[in-house]
């Protein structure tokens, strides 16, 4: 339209063009009118302002363009729900457990299938206990061998002396996990060194129909997990996996599942370690190259895009990563370590489960850098989490509660901040949105505390906008900084020395928009 569109005159707001001034239209109608396009108007402004999990990079956008795109890439529902679980576990259980092996061959006789105690419900008695919020399953590893009766191969616990062939890992799992409140996942092996038609186009058909099986006969799946193995199966062939048509049979059959590693909506953070970036971003390139990109665009759309990264590298996602990238995804970290040397279950490491003081250290750098945490505790030939594992869980746990039972700012006085509890309720809903993209917050404890960790949240359902940010004492009439930090994401905790203050102030020196705190918290941790 030419002409001012919405201008106030007399209370009433005309909203024709100015071609049309002498048009004579009834009061009401006038008003009808207006209101209607009014409200389009505001629509539309509030669609291209509404955070999306994917943006595209026109080659017309500016850097700063750019960066306002990136600020406001945000989480699906899904991505977002997953973030909030921060502890999840991760089961390998299977004939490798049997075996004493890490991959199987695919040749293992199914009889060596024979747990004598399994209990999932020990299980997930143990992982909710420590606090984790989902449990994995490596339902079929390398070797093919399933853990459910699969009508598809033989090769599976239906050929197994456990409950004389008519036993269901997955479903007594599922049975435990709906039991005790805990989220199922499942992994499922691409490579299959069982299959004699692995490495021909019958073996998606194959994939799909244990897929199937999986996704439809136990309840709510949260979690498919796929590693990126792909070696040689019996016959000496490689297989060419068919990832749009996973990635949609889970969406069709679990639409509210993440797809996670080799899948669109989590990745690996490069290493298996238990250690993730200092500067983490959750906002990566997602570049189209080398796909086609009608197929692209339709995947976006369809949430079964998965960004072509290198996961490994040590910058994903700065300013000059995004610069020269075509797209924008929410792609964010999840950190997979086992709690013993290996995956699976071996005799020979019970006395070499990670100490609890380990634990915590993967703990604040996994969590604690805008990462969430899969552990790998692994079921033993029993059919339970082993003693020692058990154990070395719950010290963990009471530590983790003991640090961060009580947020010691939870009495102070912030000032610009009206409303105290946007910052300090524990709740990722509530916020404080800053006039600027600098912002200084003065805080004033209730009294002197002494304490040695800093939480940070942002309210990431508007995006990952901080990328530096430090915070200061007044230590003996002195300020003094005492620690900082790049970018906080869901969670950043920073640990340092322990010091007795009243008054602080965090600044958030670097961002790409108006930053949205969700919390900020003191805690003291005796370790």
């Amino acid at each position: 339209m030419g002409g001012k569109i919405l201008q106030k005159k007399n209370n009433l707001y005309t909203c024709f063009p100015e071609k049309y001034k002498n048009l004579r239209l009834e009061k009401k109608k006038q008003q009808a009118c207006c209101l209607l396009i009014s409200s389009l108007i505001w629509l539309g402004h509030s669609l291209q302002s509404q955070s999306s999990h994917y943006a595209e990079i026109l080659s017309s956008d500016s850097k700063s363009v750019i960066i306002q795109k990136a600020a406001n890439v945000s989480p699906s529902a899904k991505q977002l729900a997953w973030q909030k679980m921060e502890l999840t576990a991760f089961l390998h259980f299977g004939i490798n457990t049997f075996t004493n092996r890490e991959w199987g061959d695919g040749k293992e006789d199914p009889g060596l299938f024979n747990p004598t105690q399994l209990d999932t419900r020990q299980w997930v008695k143990t992982c909710k206990e420590a606090g984790m919020k989902l449990i994995i399953l490596t339902a079929k590893h390398h070797d093919g061998f399933c853990l459910w009766p699969s009508q598809y191969t033989a090769h599976s616990v239906k050929n197994s002396p456990w409950k004389n062939g008519q036993g269901d890992v997955v479903k007594d799992l599922a049975d435990a996990c709906r039991e005790f409140g805990m989220k199922l996942g499942v992994y499922l092996s691409p490579w299959d060194r069982n299959s004699s038609i692995y490495g021909t186009e019958a073996y998606n058909d194959y994939f799909v129909n244990q897929l199937t099986e999986l996704l439809t006969n136990y309840g709510e799946v949260a979690e498919v997990w796929f590693d990126g193995a792909n070696g040689e199966g019996p016959n000496g062939k490689k297989q060419v996996y068919d990832w749009q048509r996973y990635y949609q049979t889970i969406r069709k059959l679990q639409p509210d599942a993440v797809i996670a590693i080799m899948g669109p909506d989590v990745r690996w953070v490069g290493t298996e370690s238990g250690y993730g970036r200092d500067t983490e971003w959750s906002v990566v390139p997602a570049s189209m190259q080398d796909q086609d990109e009608i197929a692209a665009k339709s995947q976006q759309q369809t949430g079964t895009f998965r960004p072509k990264i290198d996961p490994m590298a040590e910058d994903l996602g700065s300013r000059e990563k995004l610069y020269g990238a075509d797209g924008l995804a929410w792609y964010p970290s999840e950190v997979d370590v086992s709690i013993r040397p290996g995956w699976f279950y071996h005799p020979d490491q019970d006395d070499k489960v990670k100490s609890v003081e380990k634990l915590l250290d993967i703990y604040y750098s996994s969590v604690g850098k805008n990462s969430l945490l899969l552990l790998n505790i692994p079921p033993d030939t029993r059919g339970l989490i082993h003693e020692n594992d058990a154990n070395i869980l719950k010290e963990w746990r009471q530590a983790i509660e003991a640090t961060f039972k009580t947020n010691l700012a939870a009495n102070a006085r912030i000032k610009g901040v009206k409303k105290m509890g946007q910052l300090l309720d524990n709740s990722l809903d509530t916020y404080h949105r800053g006039k600027a993209t600098k912002q200084m917050y003065r805080i004033k404890l209730d009294e002197p505390k002494t304490f040695n960790r800093l939480v940070l949240q942002e309210n990431i359902s508007l995006g990952q906008r901080v990328e530096a940010f430090k915070l200061e004492a007044k230590v003996d009439g002195k300020w003094r900084e005492i620690t900082e930090g790049t970018t906080i994401g869901y969670k950043r905790i920073l640990r340092f020395p322990e010091l007795t203050a009243q008054q602080l102030k965090l600044s958030i020196l670097e961002t790409r928009a108006r930053p949205a705190l969700a919390e900020f918290g003191l805690y003291r941790s005796a370790q």
